[in-house]
């Protein structure tokens, strides 16, 4: 099987780098629209979306009208952290959004920004979608979020800049993940 995981394209709180709401639905900046609409992605895989606007409306732009929501998809819980940027944390907090994000990139942990998810909460929901995933092409509308999740997951890859507009595209074989393609936006 192939999944194109794509980032969805800019809005305008990613150009302030401020951690997003749980169910904030920010439309995309008029270069995010640009922009999705020239990923080229494969029409005849499978789409899946985030339920939040900015991955549908990309899915939609991108040609996949019919993406399917999966909740899965949707951006971690940032708790505390949402609605602020990371200059903004550090004067309010000092050290411990470091830790909070830390945890929250962790499978294995139990803790992660207070109010938010928590390392092992996310990755298993993220874990629990791959899980099901059918044989063939499949493309997922998502967030940056779950896409460093899935990648820490199937290819345990550490860290990537993944920019809005970013496609990650891996193959599952005999039971293993490879990374056959990391497209940052053009």
């Amino acid at each position: 099987m192939t999944l194109h995981l794509v980032r969805h394209a800019p809005t305008l709180p990613n150009a302030q780098r401020r951690y997003p709401h749980p169910h904030e639905d920010a439309p995309l900046t008029p270069a995010g629209e640009a922009l999705a609409r020239t990923l080229g992605l494969p029409r005849r895989a499978l789409a899946f979306t985030s339920p939040l606007g900015r991955a549908r409306q990309t899915a939609r732009l991108a040609g996949f009208p019919g993406a399917l929501p999966h909740p899965a998809l949707a951006e971690a819980e940032f708790g505390v952290m949402a609605g602020h940027t990371w200059a903004e944390l550090d004067a309010a907090h000092g050290d411990a959004p470091r830790t909070w994000i830390e945890a929250l990139a962790d499978p294995t942990s139990p803790h992660g920004p207070p109010g938010g998810d928590t390392g092992q909460g996310f990755h298993a929901r993220v874990q629990g979608w791959l899980d099901t995933l059918p044989a063939g092409e499949v493309v997922a509308f998502t967030h940056a979020g779950p896409l460093l999740a899935a990648l820490r997951l199937t290819v345990n890859l550490a860290a990537v800049a993944a920019p809005p507009g970013t496609v990650a595209t891996l193959r599952r074989e005999a039971g293993h993940w490879w990374l056959t393609g990391l497209r940052p936006p053009a």
